[in-house]
């Protein structure tokens, strides 16, 4: 809005002083980092005041970990200083006629509304149960229904993938290198981009296409999974692709936050990454110097992942070791969704599994427990466990180590995971 009323003064001719600021993506981000570090401090102060005085508390079940029962009635529902963080900046800042600011904006509000009705209906059983006099346990089925939540998921991921097949304002370029031009220039828009005083010649490709690691020609359209055949039906078949993987990365994050600052963290630095993509394959100059893919008006997407990155850590600052505040459902839900949308929007989503190894691991880790204890006790009629305990972050609990050194480590494991992903786009 403020980038909007100023572009608005200056086509009116009126002198405002530092408005060249908000000319540049470098400063606008910048700013959204400051504002959003700003709103996480000074509201989040307010908001976990607020949600003490409401009793807003979380419940702890007893895992036998240590220190576990000192974070009972911690305020939970601290997404929503993420949330806000995200938000205000964003709308300030960014160019809202951009499709991919649209976007994420929809991802964000939609997936915490989710989150924050998962975490309501919880803490309004929990009051109930106290009203009545009955134990309340953490873990009964009193929050949204787990085929809830996947829908809401499924519908992000099905507004995402259409948003970029069918959008005329989010389509990649792909440089044309052959000796003739498409003969049928009405299905298929050409640019003609100057650099370096030499014409370039890109084509909008119509396809749903993607960066591979690894491969030196390292785009991958999605329709040659399929058969000549059935090539109409590619936006089915990528529109399942998104939605699983929306959903994956959404229940990685959730399933991570379960110590203090790790979902957190992870998510900042996990940003910090997809803010290099963002920022490079927006620009042509670097795109062609990187040989990567170039998305035009990808760069204004940059504001959004600054507001994001400091969001987090502003948050970071309340929620490490020992956490005054939890995000619960309504931030962590929303942090996974943002993260997987981010990373299908700069089509690096075949990436995942190494710049999200954090949230990959800690879900991999709960399906193997789950499914060997399950396949052990149908096969010997009793139960066998991988890990000491599910998810991952709690079985190096159950060996002595303290939170803050997991946490720690977990960060240095994702910085690890993100400069590898970084270096793929010139390993191939």
């Amino acid at each position: 809005m403020l980038y909007h009323l100023i572009d608005w003064l200056k086509a009116l001719g009126v002198k405002i002083p530092g408005n060249a600021l908000f000319q540049f993506i470098t400063s606008r981000v910048l700013l959204a980092v400051i504002l959003s570090l700003v709103i996480s401090a000074v509201f989040g102060k307010k908001f976990i005041n607020y949600l003490r005085k409401k009793q807003v508390g979380e419940t702890v079940r007893d895992l036998g970990l240590a220190g576990e029962q000192q974070k009972k009635g911690t305020p939970t529902m601290g997404g929503f200083i993420i949330i806000t963080a995200i938000l205000v900046p964003t709308l300030l800042l960014a160019d809202l006629n951009k499709a991919y600011i649209r976007l994420m904006l929809f991802a964000t509000v939609w997936l915490g509304l989710i989150g924050f009705i998962d975490d309501y209906l919880k803490l309004r059983a929990k009051k109930l149960a106290q009203q009545q006099g009955i134990a309340y346990k953490k873990g009964d089925k009193d929050g949204l229904a787990g085929w809830f939540k996947i829908g809401g998921q499924v519908v992000l991921g099905f507004v995402v993938a259409m948003t970029l097949l069918f959008n005329n304002n989010t389509k990649a370029w792909r440089e044309f290198t052959g000796d003739n031009l498409p003969s049928d220039t009405s299905t298929v828009k050409i640019h003609r981009v100057p650099i370096d005083n030499r014409e370039r010649v890109f084509v909008e490709a119509n396809e749903p296409i993607t960066t591979i690691p690894f491969v030196k020609s390292h785009e991958f359209n999605y329709s040659k999974l399929l058969p000549a055949g059935l090539r109409a039906f590619t936006w089915i078949l990528y529109a399942i692709i998104v939605i699983v993987i929306v959903t994956a990365v959404s229940n990685g994050a959730n399933i991570t936050d379960g110590i203090d600052g790790l979902a957190t963290g992870t998510s900042a630095i996990i940003g910090a990454c997809l803010g290099i993509f963002a920022y490079a394959s927006g620009n042509i100059r670097f795109a062609e110097y990187l040989n990567i893919m170039y998305i035009p008006n990808l760069g204004e997407l940059s504001i959004f992942i600054g507001a994001l990155i400091g969001a987090c850590v502003g948050f970071l600052w309340y929620n490490a070791y020992p956490a005054q505040v939890f995000m619960g459902d309504t931030g962590s839900l929303t942090l996974g969704g943002i993260i997987a949308a981010l990373a299908i929007i700069v089509r690096k989503e075949l990436l995942i599994p190494i710049f999200c190894g954090v949230f990959l691991v800690e879900n991999l880790s709960v399906i193997l427990q789950v499914s060997y204890f399950k396949y052990t006790k149908r096969k010997y009629g009793e139960g066998k466990r991988i890990f000491l305990m599910s998810p991952l972050h709690h079985h190096y609990q159950k060996l002595g180590y303290h939170e803050s050194k997991i946490v720690t480590r977990f960060w240095i494991v994702t910085i690890l995971c993100i400069v590898f992903a970084i270096v793929t786009l010139k390993v191939r």
